[in-house]
């Protein structure tokens, strides 16, 4: 179903006219209410009623998470705190946490958004939606609850964390749709797999999974496991929360992005020019019709491309792809750039390997060294024997010496950098939790 055809399937050119009146809008209103943006456009000699086209975009300065944290904790807000009815924040471990804030008409948009990617991923009024997101600060929880609820679910608030108790939920609750982080789905199937309980015996028929990088080898883990149709949920707590984007079930091929409140561009992440569409870059949003915290230009920091061809499921929405990464997870060794996803992708093309893998990157002297470690298959762990892996395993033990000389071929191949793989037993590898999981340790920092 389309949740809001008016606006999700509204003809390329009219959209675009939608979206040219309301950047000159939000242009005129920040300028007014926000001093942060009255400086810079001052500054940049951009005067708010010469924006009148999309052409405009490239004039207006780029905003970053670091202007919210100089302007902490309400600076850029364009209401005053007693027109807010609700704020959340960052977890702040990277220095001051990074505050958001919604009027009453902010969460109405931030419920409808929601709804129109739950619709997206298959969800129809009267389903039960399972939400392991975090409820608090963070975005998730909240953000996909009322978007349920107005859609028409009944939303069961679990939250994240407490596997045995969302197992138990999972069981006796049958719902049909579930929304987490989906190295978290991957938990949740695991426990499902060791209690004997097989995939089109779950309840489960859809997955709304976001909030992580993940890849194509990973939703095929997730859709034979839990047995569902898995879709990417995209958005950050800055734009909105959840609701900036979402696949279509009939297609999974790039999120729709809700553009008529979420104006998206692609732009070259070291000098900052718009890029055509199809070309991979950073995101960058202009939030069209936000109250409390309207962004112009807001840099996500994710990498990932654009595109508006026409989609089988009717919505005309401009599509981004999969995030393959973000520029401040991007690692650098020996002069190459590597993500987290480029590793997902080799490993995932193993059926001896499970989603399971951890990278860790340290410094001998001067030189950067990479190692991953993956879990083999309980499978594959039977077949090779039950002892722990171990490296002198590794060299006397035929198939795991071959597998893992593949593996590290593979990703030499693929990304032009060499990588150390250590084969580990299932259950070693440290699993999500509910929130997101962290994949990379870099020790380099710490010598």
């Amino acid at each position: 179903m389309i949740f809001e055809p008016q606006f999700e399937s509204m003809p390329r050119p009219r959209m675009r006219e939608l979206q040219e009146q309301r950047l000159h809008d939000i242009v005129r209103y920040v300028y007014e209410r926000v001093p942060f943006y009255r400086e810079q456009f001052d500054a940049a000699g951009i005067r708010p009623d010469s924006v009148c086209s999309l052409d405009d975009l490239p004039r207006l300065p780029i905003t970053r998470k670091t202007d919210l944290r100089d302007h902490y904790p309400f600076g850029l807000f364009a209401v005053p705190t007693s027109d807010v009815s609700r704020i959340h924040a960052s977890s702040g471990t990277t220095g001051k946490p990074t505050v958001v804030g919604y009027t009453r008409k902010d969460l109405d948009l931030f419920a409808r958004v929601v709804a129109r990617c739950l619709a997206m991923a298959g969800a129809e009024p009267g389903m039960i939606l399972h939400n392991s997101y975090g409820y608090g600060l963070f975005t998730g929880g909240l953000g996909l609850h009322a978007g349920g609820e107005l859609l028409g679910m009944a939303v069961v608030p679990v939250s994240g964390g407490m596997t045995e108790r969302q197992i138990t939920l999972l069981t006796d609750f049958r719902p049909e749709v579930i929304a987490s982080t989906p190295s978290y789905a991957l938990t949740l199937a695991q426990e499902f797999h060791q209690r004997g309980i097989l995939p089109e015996e779950i309840s489960l028929r859809f997955a709304v999974l976001g909030a992580e990088p993940w890849t194509d080898s990973m939703r095929r883990q997730v859709d034979t496991s839990l047995g569902v149709q898995a879709t990417n949920i995209y958005g950050l707590s800055e734009v909105i929360g959840p609701g900036v984007s979402n696949e279509c079930v009939e297609a999974r091929n790039g999120s729709h992005v809700n553009e008529d409140h979420f104006l998206p561009e692609v732009v070259d992440p070291a000098t900052g020019e718009t890029l055509p569409e199809g070309k991979e870059g950073v995101l960058v949003f202009t939030t069209l019709t936000k109250q409390a915290l309207p962004l112009i230009r807001y840099w996500t920091g994710d990498i990932a491309s654009l595109h508006s061809e026409p989609c089988r499921c009717g919505r005309t929405l401009a599509r981004m792809s999969l995030i393959k990464g973000r520029t401040d997870d991007m690692l650098i060794v020996r002069g190459v750039n590597v993500y987290p996803s480029q590793v997902e992708s080799v490993l995932g093309r193993m059926p001896e390997l499970t989603p399971h893998y951890r990278i860790i990157v340290s410094r001998e002297a001067t030189l950067d060294s990479v190692e991953v470690q993956v879990e083999v298959t309980d499978d594959f762990f039977r077949i090779v024997g039950s002892e722990v892996l171990s490296d002198d395993i590794v060299e006397t033990h035929q198939l795991l010496r071959q597998l893992r000389d593949r593996i590290a071929y593979l990703i030499k191949d693929s990304m032009g950098v060499s990588m150390q793989v250590t084969l580990v037993a299932p259950g070693t590898v440290p699993r999500s939790e509910g929130g997101k999981l962290q994949r990379v340790v870099d020790r380099r920092a710490l010598r």
